[in-house]
């Protein structure tokens, strides 16, 4: 009993000294990868303006007073264009690579630093309207790139680091408008990157005094409400036009949900200085 007490304390105490000499201070590179998933939103249509005043939610109405989208919408992509056709499903997951740059620094088991990173993905995210004509509209976004600078802090348990972070995110977005319908114009406004924040947690271990691997957890929020399409008089429109009933200069549309969220679950390695 006392030989085993005696190596348990050694044991103990070679743990406690390499716990003291782990030092997580110092500038770091490395690269992510992972599996990103985009958070749909449920019952997303799209709005209209018809007499152009900002505000959303309007009814389209025919010469005959009727709702002109009464057939209703589908999120992704129309297969033909009227709504027993449907849509498609959007890819809304994909592999998400990137790099990044940070710097740490310890203070007793408490480590807090900054990391500024860069990653590629595409995450696509559609809603389509359908109208009684028959015809369809779909709006289209797809999530490119992101950018990210965030804060994280933590703590440190020898080779071993827990830690929460979060910080602004910038996505490069594009954005994109498609319908059956040939007797309006389209003009498209809006659109390019969407801004927002993201926040995570992680864990990251020491291999060697310069190398760590790592697994991580991100939420990515973006807000994504500038792009907008008004359906306007082509120069052969008819004045009962259901688009131009209301305001001879047209109607507004615009996607009724402005957040696109994303989910990435990676793995990180880093060099550290």
């Amino acid at each position: 009993m006392r030989t085993l007490l005696l190596a348990t304390a050694a044991f103990a105490i070679a743990g406690a000294a390499q716990a003291q000499t782990a030092d997580w201070t110092g500038a770091y590179v490395g690269v992510v990868a992972g599996y990103a998933d985009r958070n749909e939103s449920s019952g997303e249509t799209i709005g209209f303006d018809t007499n152009l005043d900002g505000t959303y939610g309007d009814t389209v109405r025919t010469a005959a007073g009727a709702d002109a989208f009464s057939p209703g919408f589908c999120g992704g992509q129309f297969n033909t264009n009227a709504a027993p056709g449907g849509c498609r499903k959007d890819d809304g997951t994909d592999v998400e690579i990137g790099v990044r740059a940070g710097y740490d620094y310890q203070i007793g088991s408490f480590v807090v630093g900054g990391v500024v990173e860069y990653s590629r993905l595409e995450l696509q995210d559609g809603v389509t309207a359908f109208s009684t004509t028959p015809a369809a509209y779909n709006f289209t976004r797809k999530l490119t790139d992101l950018f990210a600078v965030r804060a994280r802090g933590g703590y440190a348990f020898g080779d071993n680091l827990v830690y929460a972070t979060g910080g602004y995110a910038q996505g490069n977005m594009k954005h994109s408008f498609t319908t059956t319908n040939t007797v309006n114009a389209f003009p498209r406004s809006g659109g390019g990157d969407a801004k927002g924040h993201q926040l995570g947690l992680g864990y990251e271990r020491k291999l060697t005094d310069n190398v760590t691997l790592g697994v991580e957890w991100l939420r990515t929020s973006l807000d994504d409400d500038d792009f907008g399409v008004r359906a306007s008089n082509s120069g052969t429109t008819a004045a009962t036009n259901p688009f131009l009933l209301v305001n001879t200069a047209g109607t507004d549309f615009r996607r009724t949900d402005d957040d696109f969220e994303v989910d990435s679950f990676r793995v990180t390695a880093s060099y550290r200085f």
